[in-house]
């Protein structure tokens, strides 16, 4: 593995496509009329969760900055423009199970106190806390463009919790937000947004209160993270009511987003239980893919409702394609892009966090770091920190997941395919398509494109590739242009690469 210092340098019309068999010829056809219909069919582009990493790396001015240009800078890097900043509940400071070097996450509360009087929760704030979070934030909305930030929340403040701890309740599947204290945690993210936007010229274009909520993974005393269960329906609602009621009065225009389930399946439960009062304050749909599997249900559901949809979070340690060595993960990362990308069709596509592994010698906070990753196999994230060498390690899941994220920008239009292809028409009408093709032979492709008007024969088909490993593949090469003839054009795929085309208008 090399290491790299980051140095800024269709239903009718689709058809199942899976590049990953033999060698035979495949017929591609793309239809305009198969244009996603979510957020007026706008895709509003492609981000990472800030939890944990940037608390991780954001005391360092220097990782910060490599971070910020190889994720945002849309020239050089990847062009990330969402970005999902973590309000931290905070925990208990007497408690110090959480076991992990970056996921401890700093609240913003100093001196709770509960007003026997009043009934009502008490706390002072000291805004120095979470300065490493907001550090890497900073730096990265001053190198992007066209730059999103949405905060959420993992857990209330222990204090506000039934089990007073942050990572969870006694029993993992009961609710842990006390049930007195709901406009409380509603006040404190209302709290935090605000200052945000008046103190820091930082606003939220959007509020998620709760993540991945009916599930049994949060737990008092875990060794991994924040996490609050809440009930579907009644209790997922109130926070809601809660929280939209809270925005209102501070009189501040905020995209109410949730539930952020796990599961697409579970967010399609979470979503139908709703009370109608609830429906009616959320404004868009944030869902996770890491399980579920029906994708048109909930696309469906959420259309029904007249909602916008997210793919908020997703990432996993699997690898995908025949002998594809430092492929793998990338094949995989790049599969379940398409997957959702078509499935799902979601303005938005955003990546867990982007760097999941740490090496130092000295650790952090008495804790050890993970590491350098086994970039042969599965691993989460796409590049890993090295603070003892103030580096960037990038590998081939970053490079992959760029031949999506460099060419479909904010303010394209997807066009649904299936299988292991994702299609958008950019701003300037061109039309961007990535192939990802995971099997060991090479794969000739054919793009037919005789749906589309604007392309006549002749139209030049720039293309950019990555295969390989790191130290002697390609990273978004630029390849010889193709050109289309009367109907489209005709691709060969090398074995285990994205592949991208974008056919000029």
């Amino acid at each position: 593995m090399r290491r790299n210092r980051w140095i800024p340098l269709l239903m009718a019309g689709l058809l199942a496509f899976p590049l990953g068999a033999g060698a035979e010829d495949t017929i591609l056809r793309l239809d305009p009329a198969q244009k996603s219909q979510i957020h007026d069919g706008v895709f509003e582009g492609w981000g990472t969760s800030l939890c944990w990493w940037a608390n991780r790396l954001g005391y360092s001015d220097t990782l910060a900055r490599m971070a910020a240009e190889a994720f945002c800078d849309p020239v050089h890097g990847l062009g990330l423009n969402i970005l999902r900043y973590n309000i931290g509940g905070g925990d208990d400071p007497e408690h110090s199970h959480i076991t992990r070097t970056d996921s401890m996450i700093p609240g913003y509360w100093q001196n709770p106190r509960y007003d026997e009087d009043s009934g009502t929760w008490l706390w002072d704030y000291d805004w120095e806390q979470d300065r490493n979070q907001r550090n890497v934030l900073e730096k990265c909305l001053a190198c992007g463009k066209d730059m999103i930030v949405e905060a959420f929340s993992n857990s209330p403040p222990y204090f506000l919790t039934n089990s007073g701890c942050s990572s969870g309740a006694r029993r993992a599947f009961q609710d842990n937000l006390r049930s007195d204290a709901y406009e409380a945690f509603a006040l404190y993210l209302t709290d935090v947004a605000e200052h945000f936007e008046k103190e820091w010229n930082i606003p939220f274009q959007s509020i998620s209160p709760m993540n991945e909520p009916d599930t049994n993974y949060w737990g008092a005393g875990s060794s991994k993270q924040e996490g609050c269960h809440f009930d579907p329906g009644t209790s997922q609602s109130r926070m809601l009511l809660c929280l939209a009621r809270s925005l209102e009065e501070r009189g501040l225009d905020i995209v109410l987003a949730g539930t952020d389930e796990t599961s697409i399946d579970t967010q399609a439960l979470s979503l139908s239980r709703l009370t109608p009062e609830a429906l009616s304050v959320l404004d868009r749909v944030d869902t996770h893919t890491y399980g579920g599997s029906n994708r048109e249900f909930l696309r469906s559901q959420v259309l029904k409702a007249g909602k916008n949809l997210w793919m908020s979070e997703v990432d996993g340690g699997d690898t995908l394609g025949q002998n594809a060595g430092e492929m793998g993960a990338a094949l995989w990362l790049s599969q379940r892009i398409c997957d959702d990308l078509n499935g799902l069709t979601p303005s938005a596509w955003v990546l867990w966090q982007i760097i999941d592994s740490h090496i130092c010698h000295d650790g952090y906070l008495g804790r050890k770091d993970t590491g350098m990753v086994n970039v042969g196999g599965g691993y989460w994230g796409c590049a890993v920190a090295d603070h003892d060498r103030e580096e960037l390690i990038l590998t081939m899941k970053y490079y992959a997941l760029g031949q999506f994220t460099r060419f479909i920008r904010p303010g394209s239009r997807l066009i649904r395919l299936s299988g292991s292809a994702a299609a958008a028409l950019d701003g300037d009408g061109n039309l961007v398509l990535v192939l990802v093709h995971s099997g060991g032979d090479e794969k000739t492709v054919r793009v037919d494109l005789s749906a589309f008007d604007f392309f006549p024969a002749g139209s030049v088909v720039e293309v950019f590739r990555t295969s390989g490993s790191m130290a002697e593949g390609e990273h978004w090469k630029e390849l010889e242009p193709l050109s289309t003839d009367e109907s489209g054009f005709t691709a060969a795929l090398i074995p285990c690469s994205v592949t991208t085309f974008r056919v000029m208008r």
